[in-house]
């Protein structure tokens, strides 16, 4: 299991940009996190209500993430094809990554794995990365879903003490 204090386990996931419905381009984590913190929020399932809430409170939040140089990515096992639909119709102003295959939910340790009592999934989840590829934040859904600006805002300021150290 992933924890505060682990090196965050490496990737390569089809990313998502939006642009288009083929805006697609490989992502590797490790590639990404010298260019600040990185925050990875894993989400069940693209065009579902509590999915399409917790990502539009990070659209809506981006200024505060932007303000720390810090990089926001959605995650799922949706295919990137869905996701730059779903990222053009909910005006997403970030990312997503596609772990189609399911290894990177496996690695992290957040499997849901009966959505609709039938589906594996992305347990709602976010880490954040610091620059040097260690895990300084997780939060893990427990229960009803949060509120997600609370959320975002708690995230926000996990990221904040990143940068400042």
């Amino acid at each position: 299991m992933v924890d505060i204090g682990d090196e965050a386990p490496d990737f390569t996931l089809p990313l998502a940009g939006g642009e288009a419905y083929n805006d697609i381009e490989p992502f590797t984590l490790s590639e990404a996190i010298p260019d600040g913190p990185t925050v990875l929020a894993f989400y069940p399932a693209a065009f579902t209500s509590g999915c399409t809430e917790e990502m539009c409170s990070f659209r809506d939040s981006m200024g505060l993430f932007d303000d720390l140089d810090a990089q926001v990515y959605g995650v799922s096992v949706d295919l990137p094809f869905s996701q730059n639909i779903w990222i053009r119709q909910e005006e997403l102003n970030f990312p997503l990554l596609s772990d189609w295959d399911h290894e990177v939910i496996y690695d992290y340790d957040v499997v849901l794995e009966d959505m609709y009592g039938m589906l594996e999934v992305a347990e709602r989840s976010v880490f954040v990365v610091d620059t040097d590829g260690v895990v300084t934040y997780k939060w893990v859904k427990e229960g009803d879903n949060p509120d997600f600006d609370e959320l975002v805002g708690e995230v926000a300021d996990a990221v904040a003490e990143v940068a400042e150290a």
